[in-house]
This record gives structure tokens, sequence and C-alpha cells, in this order.
């Protein structure tokens, strides 16, 4: 990874137990989020897919691309009250730099009630 990239992007370990919550409805739950900070953004908490109720998330036709962490694919959130459009995404095949959070998922924060970190 260049040191250009190596500044704008990190990918830590997140030592807390970090939850999505929407509702009153638990629909992630880990100890072993990775998290990411990105220069002039929000730090953004990925989540270990075996810790996600990925039965509640709908693949959706929405994609972007990040020059850092390659092309995200979206998933829309079914609740109890409908369905919350691309309410998440995930880096199916990162890049090299961003390659930790393949298999992880990101949850949009203005999106959900709320994302918990917790200790």
């Amino acid at each position: 990874m260049s040191d250009a990239v190596r500044s704008r992007l990190e990918i830590v370990p997140n030592r807390h137990r970090v939850r999505v919550i929407h509702q009153g409805i638990t629909y992630a739950d880990t100890l072993g989020a990775l998290t990411v900070r990105e220069a002039g953004l929000p730090d953004v908490h990925y989540l270990p897919r075996a810790d996600v109720n990925m039965r509640r998330l709908l693949p959706s036709t929405h994609t972007t691309v990040c020059t850092l962490k390659g092309r995200a694919t979206y998933f829309d959130l079914q609740t109890e009250d409908g369905v919350i459009e691309n309410a998440a995404w995930s880096y199916e095949e990162p890049t090299e730099a961003a390659g930790a959070l393949a298999r992880y998922v990101a949850f949009d924060a203005a999106r959900v009630d709320r994302i918990a970190e917790t200790s």
C-alpha cells in the first residue's frame, strides 16, 4: 500500500461491542468489528457477516465505486415496517489496500436508528 493511500485509509480492529439497532431490533451484534477511518469522513464500522442477520438483508441493484476500497454492493434492510433501501453495503472484492473488509458489512448510520459502540 502506498504512503498516500495509507494516510487516507486506515482499517483498525474495534475493541468495543458494536450493534446495529433499528426500531428496537438488533440486526447485528459483534465484538469483531473493523473501523475504517478515511481523511475527512466519519468513522465507519464494518461487521463480520457471521455477526449480521443476513436473512434481513436483500441484495440491492445499487453499487458505488471507491478508489481506495473498490466496488461496494448494497443491501436493502427488511424491517417489521417495510424495507429500508441501501441500508448496508459490502466490498465483495476490495482493493488490496482494503482487503481486510472482504466479507464484512457496514450500515448507513443515517438509515438505521442507532449504531451503538459500547465496552
